[in-house]
C-alpha cells in the first residue's frame, strides 16, 4: 500500500509564502499523476494544482502565477510552492496519487493526512 505523507504547513502572513512537500513511502511517482486539493471549513474540497508523470502541470484559476507544483522523483517528492498567499488559501491542503502514466484524470487512489495551512 501507498502511505502519502505531507510535510510544510504553518502559519504564515497574506502575501508570504509556504513550500508543501508530500513523500511516498513507494517509488509511485515516475508512473502516477500527484495532486494537491485543499478544504476550508464549510466549503468543498478544491483541486488547487497537479503534476502528471510527464511533468505536465496544471492549476486551478485562483492559484495561477502564485503556485508552482514540482517533482522530485528522486527523492520520491512532490512539492508545492506557495507564494503571494491570500486569506482564502487557508485550508487543509491534501496531496493524493492517481497511479496512471499520462495526463491526469483526477481520479486519486491514495491520499495523505493533510497538512494545515492558515494565512493572516
Amino acid at each position: 500500500d501507498v502511505q502519502l505523507v505531507e510535510s510544510g504547513g504553518g502559519s504564515v502572513q497574506a502575501g508570504g509564502s509556504l513550500r508543501l512537500s508530500c513523500g511516498a513511502s513507494g517509488s509511485i511517482y515516475g508512473g502516477a499523476c500527484v495532486g494537491w486539493l485543499r478544504q476550508a471549513p464549510g466549503k468543498e474540497r478544491e483541486g488547487v494544482a497537479a503534476i502528471d508523470s510527464d511533468g505536465i502541470e496544471s492549476y486551478t484559476d485562483s492559484v495561477k502565477g502564485r503556485f508552482t507544483v514540482s517533482r522530485d522523483n528522486t527523492n520520491n517528492t512532490v512539492n508545492l510552492m506557495m507564494s503571494s498567499l491570500k486569506p482564502e488559501d487557508a485550508a487543509m491542503y491534501y496531496c493524493a496519487v492517481e497511479v496512471v502514466v499520462g495526463i491526469c484524470r483526477y481520479e486519486y487512489n491514495y491520499w495523505g493526512q493533510g497538512t494545515q495551512v492558515t494565512v493572516s
